[in-house]
């Protein structure tokens, strides 16, 4: 039997939210291969990824990095720098999978909007720890990223849902607060067990606990 869907919906940001922040490896991987210091290489790197977010080409956003960093890499070089950093964000947190599934056990409107590029953006329409999610929204498809207004008003609007009726978590302020201009009922993301108080709130009784690691 089918799960009636009623309620709010809940909108999740993805990196550092739904997933692992890249671990200290995965960074000294990336160090490693740019073969720069490692403060230019971060410099660079996000300096130029709010483009590759909106849909830049990955060939060219690690070509801006290299520019920007001052280093000179071939294509081998940039494709290995590529497949490290795609895997970096590609592991969920065990925490907020488990909340998913608990979620949509319970017939919760989930749905994902995330500032990723294409790359991962790609990965992540077929995550497992994602299927129950009724939507993906990707700043790479979009070609805007949060926290521009437009973001959230399209989102609403795909959704159906009103901003009174939609729930959002994200790790970065700036986005929480441009989701609560527009009306949306937004939570900083700082931790999960504020998290599971906050939906506990919104969504009325508390989904399963677990250790909090």
């Amino acid at each position: 039997m089918a799960i009636e869907r009623s309620g709010p919906v809940v909108l999740f940001d993805y990196g550092e939210v739904i997933s692992l922040p890249p671990s200290a490896e995965d960074r000294a991987a990336l160090e490693g291969l740019s073969g720069v210091a490692a403060e230019a290489f971060w410099e660079a790197y996000w300096g130029e990824r709010r483009a590759y977010d909106r849909g830049l080409a990955a060939a060219d956003y690690w070509g801006r990095v290299a520019r920007r960093a001052g280093a000179d890499w071939d294509a081998v070089r940039v494709q290995r720098l590529w497949a490290a950093d795609v895997a970096s964000w590609l592991r969920p947190d065990p925490r907020a999978a488990d909340l998913l599934a608990e979620l949509a056990g319970r017939g919760v409107r989930t749905a994902l909007l995330s500032n990723a590029p294409s790359d991962i953006a790609g990965a992540l329409r077929h995550s497992p720890a994602l299927a129950a999610m009724e939507h993906r929204f990707f700043s790479c498809d979009l070609g805007a990223c949060k926290p521009e207004p437009a973001v959230y008003r399209h989102v609403l609007e795909v959704l159906g849902s009103p901003p009174a009726d939609t729930v959002f978590v994200d790790d970065r302020k700036e986005n929480v607060l441009a989701a609560a201009e527009q009306g949306i009922d937004a939570h900083h993301y700082t931790g999960f067990a504020g998290l599971r108080e906050f939906l506990a709130e919104r969504l009325g009784g508390a989904p399963r606990r677990h250790a909090e690691a």
